[in-house]
């Protein structure tokens, strides 16, 4: 596939989110560097021409990567701040791998409260998954809108690097999640969390150097 189309839909796309959306200048960059690196991981890796897989566990994988999804998103929010309704209907289907009918009502939740950052972020989590692992413009502008009303929240961040993993793409993964523990306060209830999949990350890519020990000098 030529870079010369996907860099035209990438400029079009981006621009159409400054222009027509209003995307904040704030996360500019994460959205431009995202559907950039999203459109060309589907060109290298995409094969839209073959045949689809068995579905043999296919809907038990789904389930799996849905309750983890959940149960990782709830991590950066209080035990005591529920989601709304819409995500709680959200998210028993997610659990069941229903990724399509999990987006339909978080669609209704950001609708129905377009300040509502928890609902923004499920639904970049479950367009993604939805997208069979691609970081697909839907899913950037849900995490990007996330960003927006959540501003200071390491979630958006964390789980566009893990939209990256999944994607097979660790490089920017790790550039990410380097990123944001470096701007993580030290007392952050999440950051040895962050730190140990990041260190988890870096051990599977070969990096001998956790960051965060490259961080405190040691």
């Amino acid at each position: 596939m030529s870079w010369v189309p996907i860099l035209a839909l990438a400029a079009l796309t981006f621009g159409g989110a400054v222009f027509l959306l209003k995307l904040p200048r704030t996360v500019w960059m994460l959205f431009a560097a995202g559907l950039l690196f999203g459109l060309a991981g589907y060109a290298l890796q995409g094969s839209p021409g073959l045949p689809s897989a068995p579905a043999s566990g296919a809907v038990e994988l789904s389930a799996e990567t849905g309750e983890l999804l959940v149960q990782a998103r709830r991590e950066f929010y209080p035990e005591g701040q529920l989601p709304s309704r819409f995500v709680v209907t959200a998210d028993a289907f997610a659990r069941r791998g229903q990724f399509e009918q999990s987006a339909n009502f978080l669609r209704n939740a950001v609708l129905e409260n377009p300040n509502d950052g928890e609902a923004w972020l499920a639904l970049g989590n479950v367009l993604v998954e939805h997208a069979e692992g691609q970081l697909t413009a839907a899913a950037l502008y849900a995490f990007t809108q996330a960003e927006r009303v959540q501003p200071g929240s390491p979630a958006p961040t964390y789980f566009v690097g893990l939209a990256f993993l999944r994607a097979r793409q660790p490089e920017q993964t790790r550039a990410l999640w380097s990123e944001l523990l470096a701007r993580t306060p030290e007392d952050a209830p999440w950051r040895p969390v962050l730190a140990e999949r990041l260190a988890r990350l870096e051990a599977l890519m070969g990096i001998s150097q956790p960051t965060e020990a490259a961080e405190t000098g040691q």
